[in-house]
């Protein structure tokens, strides 16, 4: 597998465990695309809090334009469901 840039992790503020898996498997789907699901790590356990903390995105060095416009439109896609996320270095 070609080498990967450092990872992103993303984030849907209040998202739950299903939906995030749901976004993980769309991406994984684009060749060049590694992804992660991250596990909350919240001090104590809160039911209006995600169980998720968000999703670690790696990426091929030799990721195409279309592969990188497939993923912008994954992640739009759950956007305008769920609103807006949030993406970290």
């Amino acid at each position: 597998m070609p080498p990967h840039t450092h990872p992103q992790w993303l984030t849907y503020p209040s998202l739950p465990l299903a939906v995030y898996r749901e976004i993980a498997a769309h991406l994984q789907q684009v060749e060049g695309v590694q992804v992660e699901v991250l596990p909350q790590d919240a001090p104590s356990f809160d039911y209006g809090q995600s169980q998720v903390k968000g999703l670690s995105l790696g990426y091929s060095e030799s990721l195409t334009d279309a592969q990188r416009q497939q993923v912008q439109s994954i992640l739009d896609y759950y956007a305008k469901i769920h609103g807006n996320y949030e993406i970290k270095f």
